[in-house]
C-alpha cells in the first residue's frame, strides 16, 4: 500500500514558492520561552493563522520527514485516535510535512483506512512546500540545513512544539526522522506543565497526574506549609507534596 501511496504522491508535485531566504544569520531562534513565529499556510482545513488558529488554546505543533511515509502514518493516526485527550487539556494538535495540501488529503484517507478503521482524521497538517515552517521552527537536521540554503528538496526531522495560550514555546523534543514519537509523552509534559504554572511546584522524574509534586527550594517551610498544607521534607532542597 505505501508503495503505491509514494507513486500516487507524485502526481501532487507542482511548482512552488521559495521562502524568501535561507540565510543561518537570520533564522529565529526558536527556545523554551520564546513567543512562537507566527506564519500563514495552506493546511488541510484551509489557510490559517497559526497564532490565531491556536487562540486560547495550548498547542501542539509536530513535523514529519514526508507524506506516505510508514512511522508517519502510524504516528497522525495515533495522535486522532486521542483527541479526547488533548481537547480535556485544551490542546489544539496541528501537524505538518514539507508537501503538498493536496498530496496530504490523500495521505489522510490512508491514515483513516490503515490506523483509524474508517473513523475521520481530527486535526489539520500543514502544506510547507515553501519550506518556511520548517525554517522558522529548525525543522532540519544538519545536512537538512544545508540543503535549504541550496533550494534541494528536504525531508523534515521529527520536531514537536508544545506552545501555550500566550503564544510561548513551553517545550521542545526533536527526534531523528528514523524514531517515532510517544503520544503518550506529549501528554505527561503537557499535564506537568499545567500543573506547574497552576500550583507552582515542580515534577519529578517520570511524574504522571495523581503523583506528588516537587516544592521549589524558593519557598520556604513557612510558606509551603502554608500553600500547601502537609509536606514532606527529604533534604532541605527535596520537599514532596500532593497537588
Amino acid at each position: 500500500m505505501f508503495a503505491r501511496s509514494i507513486i500516487r504522491n507524485a502526481a501532487f508535485k507542482a511548482p512552488i514558492r521559495r521562502f524568501i531566504s535561507f540565510d543561518a544569520a537570520s533564522q529565529p531562534r526558536v527556545r523554551i520561552g520564546s513567543v512562537a513565529p507566527n506564519f500563514k499556510a495552506p493546511t488541510t482545513a484551509g489557510e490559517i493563522d497559526f497564532h490565531e488558529y491556536l487562540g486560547n488554546s495550548w498547542g501542539v505543533l509536530f513535523s514529519h520527514p514526508a507524506d506516505f511515509t510508514p512511522v508517519c502514518t502510524t504516528e497522525l493516526g495515533a495522535f486522532s485516535k486521542l483527541q479526547s485527550e488533548f481537547d480535556k487539556r485544551n490542546v489544539k494538535l496541528i501537524g505538518l510535512s514539507a508537501e503538498s495540501v493536496p498530496s496530504h488529503k490523500e495521505w489522510v484517507k490512508d491514515i483513516e483506512e490503515v490506523i483509524l478503521g474508517g473513523k475521520k482524521f481530527t486535526f489539520p497538517i500543514i502544506g510547507d512546500e515553501s519550506k518556511e515552517v520548517s525554517y522558522k521552527y529548525d525543522m532540519v537536521d544538519e545536512d537538512g540545513f544545508k540543503k535549504l540554503q541550496a533550494g534541494q528538496p528536504i525531508f523534515t526531522i521529527r520536531s514537536v512544539f508544545i506552545i501555550d495560550p500566550k503564544k510561548t514555546v513551553r517545550l521542545i523534543l526533536t527526534y531523528p526522522a528514523s524514531v517515532g514519537r510517544n503520544t503518550s509523552e506529549v501528554l505527561r509534559v503537557i499535564d506537568a506543565l499545567q500543573k506547574t504554572d497552576a500550583k507552582g511546584v515542580a515534577t519529578g522524574v517520570n511524574w504522571v497526574e495523581g503523583d506528588d509534586v516537587i516544592i521549589p527550594p524558593s519557598v520556604s517551610n513557612e510558606a509551603a506549609k502554608e500553600k500547601f498544607g502537609e509536606f514532606k521534607e527529604v533534604k532541605p532542597y527535596l520537599r514532596f507534596t500532593k497537588a
